[in-house]
């Protein structure tokens, strides 16, 4: 028997929730936008192989990925309870590249932890391993957060909660809203973007930062969609990370002027997102992106719809 879990792509942060909003995304025209991992019996002992686009950028030595540290963890907690792992082949499929603001480890890991519980006859349950994906994430990022972790697992736009045991809620979405995202290629590293912001703010930016997440939630469930997309800026992280993705105050004024709604850093960047409510927007702000924005062959530009499916797990 053997297991596959696909984990897409997403977007942390949404611009409007620092560390408290996340999204998953789902090209419109079916392209994968995320990681595959394949868990199967291996015999004696444990193997990891990495493919895909971006595997020649992961370390030489499987003990230092982060699937492989997912796997230690996992066969830990299972013999907390009880259970007896097995010796695995674990191949990861790596389509997203590292550093680039769309939830890459989230999706590694989540997908990596998503096998390994089905493959194991599910001895976790949602909350217990989302609570062991967002332990794994903070190995990456320093902390544990799950803007990128929570959406990628259950996907939707999630609003994390943590309170009463609940690590997050979905957030009801526009149907008619393309998310167009970009990758220009480069790479930033997440506790870098961290280190660029300032270690406390002014009470008039709390005080807005409050106001337009309170503000957002509130329009997304009664359905307001113009309140919604006006409130969706980033007053804490984007004035300063704005200085670490070339580009991006042309691509903001560019992306605006071709009928995006909203515009932001995907995470800690370097990737960027636009809200459009036209197709015919979208593209002309894909267009222009990829003749502009890209800086080499690794970079892309999808347009997307809110992937309300998550991370989807099938026995082959």
């Amino acid at each position: 028997m053997a297991v596959k879990a696909y984990a897409p792509a997403s977007i942390g942060n949404v611009s409007v929730g620092f560390d408290l909003l996340g999204a998953a995304l789902s090209p419109v025209d079916g392209t994968p936008l995320g990681d595959f991992v394949t868990v199967e019996d291996a015999g004696e002992q444990f193997v990891l192989e990495c493919t895909g686009v971006f595997a020649s950028k992961l370390p030489s030595d499987y003990r230092q990925n982060i699937v492989y540290d997912a796997y230690v963890d996992f066969c830990d907690e299972l013999r907390k309870r009880g259970g007896s792992p097995k010796n695995l082949k674990m191949t990861l499929e790596k389509c997203l590249p590292i550093g680039s603001g769309l939830g890459s480890s989230a999706c590694s890991i989540v997908a990596a932890l998503a096998a390994l519980n089905e493959f194991h006859g599910r001895p976790f349950s949602e909350n217990e391993i989302m609570l062991l994906m967002g332990r794994e994430e903070g190995k990456i990022s320093g902390s544990v957060h799950y803007d990128n972790v929570a959406p990628c697992y259950l996907g939707g736009i999630q609003l994390m909660v943590d309170e009463c045991g609940i690590i997050s809620r979905e957030v009801p979405s526009f149907e008619n809203w393309y998310w167009v995202s970009c990758y220009p290629g480069i790479c930033v590293s997440t506790a870098e973007a961290r280190k660029i912001l300032p270690a406390s703010y002014d009470r008039h930016t709390c005080i807005d930062f409050g106001r337009q997440l309170g503000v957002f939630i509130h329009a997304s469930f009664s359905g307001e969609e113009k309140l919604a997309y006006t409130v969706l800026r980033d007053v804490l992280a984007e004035p300063y990370r704005r200085s670490l993705i070339p580009g991006f105050d042309q691509a903001r004024e560019n992306a605006l002027s071709l009928g995006a709604v909203a515009m932001g850093i995907s995470g800690s960047g370097p990737s960027i997102f636009a809200v459009t409510r036209e197709l015919s927007a979208a593209e002309s702000i894909e267009a222009w992106l990829k003749n502009n924005f890209i800086q080499n062959s690794n970079g892309f530009c999808h347009i997307c719809k809110i992937d309300r499916r998550g991370t989807t797990v099938q026995t082959i």
